[in-house]
């Protein structure tokens, strides 16, 4: 009998965890490993955090479903790995600290045959001095509390600007270095409908704070797409949508500090800048949630196995080069530690090999560079072709992957909100093949041209929320949920 750990319970783990349940039956175990109690539909913190849905309505808990599942759950962080077991025992394992309220502080060791790291990001809110709802000056919507948290402040805002004041409302990224850009563009465009929406929109001047270097960049080095048979600029759609809304945005901009009402950030010039708000909803940059892992005599072998940025090493290309010299081919195919076969790495939490946009740095080395995401589709396409590797593993006993999700190959599709409301709501729909530009293969702009594409309208709100429910179900492993594509 087998036994295949996963740590976090987010897009990646969950989707990994049923897929390898579904696969491997009673005749071996799946385990996991969270701190969380309840996973969260991320895409719709953006509605949580303008009050258009309940922060009920993006989570669910998780051990009833893995009771129901057979899947054995553990609600607590892993700190360790042990993947040579140690001097007592020789079988790989992890150590980890309970965060159940009946357990909390309690710690384990949870031995493993397999190891899935799709533990997600740390919010690396303390990057830039101030940033971030708990010890900081800005909002955020990365988990349902904080989108509760915005909500409240927007509200708060939107009465200010009844009772005629003139405010300033900035969405957009907290450090030269984040990802994830796709999630500040979608709430600026949610904020200012919802002002239009309490008829307050024309006291608000609304900014759009980014570390892109062109609208529409989005990590991923912006993209050429066919738009009703002509082509255009991703930045320059992004660009009419921001024109038509009355958005102002300040590009390629890294915050340094965040005081009550300012962010002091610079440029590529480094001339240091500031910019006042009244209300702020800043993205943090990413780092890898922070493990030790040591060897059988207990060695720090950390570095062996992670990033300096935390995330896993896995089969992608890490040797350091230019940028100019990057290939797509250096990303990864099947997501495996090469320090330890029965390791891999899914979603957000694998390291990727270098910068998908143009990476720059000001005279005082203050670097601005959009990192590569991960997230969505891609977690949930990644994490089922390890699932099935690993399956193909076991029955076996081959170490070697058999499936590959290769983001140079894989296509992502991505609808993202401008405003929610079942016959005034908008999203634009995009579609970018493949996710890692590969000029090899497409020349001309790193993609395939006639299936990269972008709509906006109400088709495109009414696409979101049934993705919103479609993934709900999937991942409550309703019957047949696996038939509801990652």
């Amino acid at each position: 009998m087998a036994r295949v750990v996963v740590m976090g319970a987010g897009v990646a783990g969950h989707t990994a965890a049923l897929h390898l349940k579904r696969k491997l039956g009673k005749q071996h175990d799946v385990v996991v490993v969270s701190p969380n109690s309840q996973w969260n539909w991320i895409p719709s913190n953006i509605w949580v955090g303008v009050d258009r849905m309940a922060a009920s309505k993006v989570v669910f808990p998780l051990a009833p479903i893995y009771r129901k599942k057979k899947i054995e759950f553990h609600q607590a962080k892993a700190t360790t790995i042990l993947p040579d077991g140690d001097a007592h025992d020789p079988r790989s394992q992890i150590e980890v600290e309970y965060t159940s309220p009946a357990a909390s502080g309690s710690t384990a060791r949870i031995p493993y045959d397999y190891l899935i790291n799709a533990t997600g990001p740390a919010l690396n809110f303390s990057a830039t001095p101030g940033l971030g709802p708990d010890t900081g000056h800005t909002v955020s919507v990365c988990t349902p509390s904080h989108a509760v948290h915005a909500a409240q402040e927007l509200k708060a805002i939107t009465a200010r600007l009844k009772n005629g004041e003139k405010l300033t409302l900035v969405v957009g990224t907290g450090h030269g270095t984040c990802t994830c850009e796709g999630a500040a563009f979608e709430y600026v465009l949610n904020v200012e409908h919802e002002l239009r929406r309490h008829g307050v929109r024309d006291n608000a001047d609304i900014v759009f704070f980014t570390n892109e270097m062109e609208l529409g960049d989005f990590g991923v080095g912006g993209m050429i797409i066919k738009d009703k048979g002509s082509f255009i600029s991703g930045g320059a759609l992004a660009g009419t949508l921001f024109a038509e809304r009355g958005i102002r945005t300040v590009l390629g901009a890294a915050a340094t500090a965040i005081t009550a009402d300012t962010i002091e950030y610079v440029q590529v010039d480094g001339a240091p800048q500031s910019l006042h708000f009244d209300f702020s909803m800043l993205l943090p940059p990413f780092r890898g949630v922070p493990f030790e892992v040591r060897d059988r005599d207990g060695r720090d072998i950390t570095a062996t196995v992670f990033a300096p940025s935390g995330f896993m090493k896995v089969d992608a290309d890490y040797a350091p080069k230019a940028y100019e010299d990057w290939q797509a081919s250096d990303w990864p195919k099947t997501y495996q530690s090469p320090a330890y076969p029965n390791m891999f790495a899914a979603g957000i939490a694998f390291a990727p090999p270098h910068a998908i946009s143009e990476p720059h740095q000001t005279p005082d080395g203050v670097m601005i560079a959009p990192a590569p995401p991960r997230t969505g589709q891609p977690s949930g396409a990644i994490a089922k072709a390890v699932a099935f590797s690993i399956v193909d593993m076991i029955q076996s006993g081959d170490m070697t992957p058999t499936h590959t999700a290769p983001m140079n190959h894989l296509a992502a599709a991505c609808v993202a909100s401008a405003g929610t409301g079942a016959f005034e709501g908008s999203a634009v729909a995009m579609v970018m093949s493949p996710i890692i530009p590969d000029f090899t293969q497409y020349p001309e702009t790193g993609r395939n041209i006639t299936e990269t594409t972008a709509e906006i309208g109400l088709g495109g709100h009414w696409a979101k929320r049934i993705l919103h429910t479609a993934f709900m179900y999937k991942m409550h492993g309703y019957p047949f949920w696996w038939v509801v594509p990652e």
